[in-house]
């Protein structure tokens, strides 16, 4: 991996390849600071704080445009000063490349 993940694009997923193994997810996390493999390491998710809803409703809008950009959308809860973001490639039922591109981007946005 000689390119760091943030600079990354999605690459179209059309289904058919194997989602990662949790083996090839865990090494990919430490490239994702704050985000956690859950549900097997099938799903990558973060919960990001901030000082209102406001601030939380902005992120969420960021993260929804870099989603429309890169044709490919994560599952988002929010809240009064709370966003949880969950990356899983759907097509293929668990995390691929594009996931942990599209965790760090989005972690990028906060602020």
């Amino acid at each position: 991996m000689s390119e760091d993940l943030a600079s990354q694009t999605c690459t179209p997923c059309r289904g058919g390849v194997p989602p990662l193994t949790p083996d090839e997810a865990e090494a990919l996390l430490p490239q994702a600071p704050g985000w956690d493999l859950v549900d097997g390491a099938t799903r990558l998710e973060r919960r990001f704080s901030f000082a209102n809803f406001a601030e939380a409703l902005a992120f969420v809008d960021r993260v929804g445009q870099l989603a429309e950009e890169q044709g490919h959308h994560p599952e988002i809860s929010f809240g009064w000063g709370h966003a949880t973001v969950s990356w899983r490639t759907k097509k293929i039922k668990g995390l691929h490349r594009n996931d942990f591109i599209m965790a760090v981007r989005s972690g990028e946005l906060v602020g």
